[in-house]
């Protein structure tokens, strides 16, 4: 049961992470100006889905945003058409933030599962040894 805990909580993490790396990506491209010719940068996504069985949660898909973007009139800008529009990522700042957060603390809580479950396991060694 003990192993299936650390099992379950480390697929959860694992979801967690590629969730926090999308969400990087998507903070650090947030302002990436394209030219209006091509695509803008596409957002990252997680989608997950529970495991068969209750094995876990797994990353089911990882989709992209619109690569339409949103065109910004900066005709001083190097990469401006002739109109003076350049490409950026239709990427909302606050919603990214209020993902991360909920990322880190999914992280936080899987690794006190984690954590926990290693202490009782610790704890049952060690009443098998006095015994």
């Amino acid at each position: 049961m003990t192993f299936d805990t650390i099992g379950i909580a480390g697929t959860a993490l694992t979801v967690n992470r590629k969730w926090l790396d999308a969400i990087s990506d998507n903070l650090a491209n947030v302002n990436t100006a394209t030219p209006t010719s091509g695509p803008a940068f596409q957002a990252r996504y997680v989608e997950a889905q529970a495991g068969p069985g209750n094995t876990g949660v797994y990353v089911a898909a990882t989709p992209q945003g619109d690569a339409t973007g949103r065109l910004v009139y900066q005709p001083d800008s190097p990469i401006a058409d002739k109109s003076g529009y350049v490409r950026y990522p239709d990427i909302d700042l606050s919603e990214q933030m209020g993902s991360l957060i909920m990322a880190q603390r999914g992280y936080q809580a899987n690794t006190e599962v984690v954590n926990r479950a290693k202490d009782i396991y610790e704890a049952a060694l060690q009443i098998g040894k006095s015994s």
